[in-house]
């Protein structure tokens, strides 16, 4: 799925998760599935270590799996637009609608547009009073939720 969208796309690389430590459970197996997102690119987001350990620990977890999204690249968020393609947690391929929590670090306020643009390219509504039954809870946390009202008609917790 991803593969395909791929061609000429800057960095490539970052969207397809082929780093070591990485999980690979199944989607479908799962009880629980969780969206670590990252509301910056893959070289950003990657060396967050708060990030990391989430997902490492969501993973050893009996019948809970975690994946990643990071913000695309304008050049592969306008390739997802073109495509009609949602963006996809990095390890499932799963589009951000699918899972049961999308997560975000909220670690500055810039990012926050970033936010917005991950939902929108996940297909989840943006703003939480929008959000039905069928869609993912949206989370923040991080440095940024001691002030979350900048950012509250988009979460659910």
């Amino acid at each position: 799925m991803i593969e395909n969208s791929l061609h000429g796309i800057e960095k490539p690389g970052r969207y397809i998760g082929a780093e070591t430590n990485t999980y690979r459970k199944n989607f479908a197996d799962a009880d629980v599935r969780f969206l670590l997102a990252f509301p910056d690119v893959y070289e950003v987001g990657l060396s967050h270590l708060g990030l990391r350990l989430l997902y490492h620990h969501l993973n050893r977890m009996e019948g809970v799996m975690a994946d990643r999204a990071y913000t695309p690249w304008f050049d592969y968020e306008q390739r997802l637009v073109s495509l009609g393609e949602p963006l996809r947690g990095i390890e499932s391929e799963r589009p951000l609608s699918d899972f049961d929590f999308v997560g975000f670090s909220l670690q500055y306020e810039l990012s926050y547009t970033n936010i917005l643009t991950m939902l929108d390219l996940g297909g989840i509504p943006l703003l939480a009073a929008d959000r039905g039954p069928g869609d993912p809870w949206v989370i923040g946390g991080g440095p940024c939720a001691y002030n979350p009202e900048p950012l509250a008609d988009f979460f659910d917790i």
